[in-house]
């Protein structure tokens, strides 16, 4: 795809040892390729630049090999981006069953599903549209706010949770 541009992008956790060497030798590996660009917070990348590259990219990959949650999975799914991610950690929990994206256990698999999402964009869409979905249903902070009021109204003699329910579904509507 010669229109096709890489861009990496990404905090570097400080705390992470082993990320400062993949950062150098990733660097090393793009120097030669115009077509990749690296964008960290050593390039002043900040979460306002993440988040624009979420909400504006045709499709997202998080190839992680060892992941807690992965928040930017959710993050991009709740942007209407479709995502390509490893089959690590928490990920698989945000896209169960294709759902926002493709879930690879390989990097020929990746390429492969990032080709299908960049050559099929009206599906890669409706896929988007589906994640958006679960974040709302699953991990947005309404949901845990509703999920805490009807426990304490089972508590404290059963109320109807429902009406609970529908308020996180009105004040999820955004």
């Amino acid at each position: 795809m010669p229109d096709l541009k890489l861009a990496l992008v990404g905090s570097m956790a400080l705390d992470d040892p082993e990320g400062w060497e993949v950062y150098r030798q990733i660097k090393e590996a793009a120097r030669e390729d115009p077509d990749i660009d690296i964008f960290t917070i050593l390039t002043g990348v900040s979460n306002v630049e993440v988040n624009a590259f979420q909400r504006f990219s045709d499709v997202c990959v998080q190839k992680s090999i060892r992941e807690g949650f992965g928040l930017v999975v959710s993050e991009t799914l709740w942007k209407g981006t479709p995502m390509v991610a490893g089959e690590a950690g928490g990920i698989p929990m945000q896209m169960s069953g294709d759902t926002g994206g493709f879930l690879v256990a390989s990097v020929e698999e990746c390429a492969e599903r990032l080709l299908y999402m960049l050559r099929n964009p009206k599906e890669g869409a409706e896929i988007a549209l589906s994640g958006k979905e679960i974040v709302r249903e699953r991990f947005l902070l309404t949901r845990l706010i509703a999920d805490e009021l009807e426990l304490y109204a089972s508590l404290l003699g059963g109320a109807d949770g429902g009406a609970l329910r529908r308020l996180t579904d009105l004040s999820t509507d955004i």
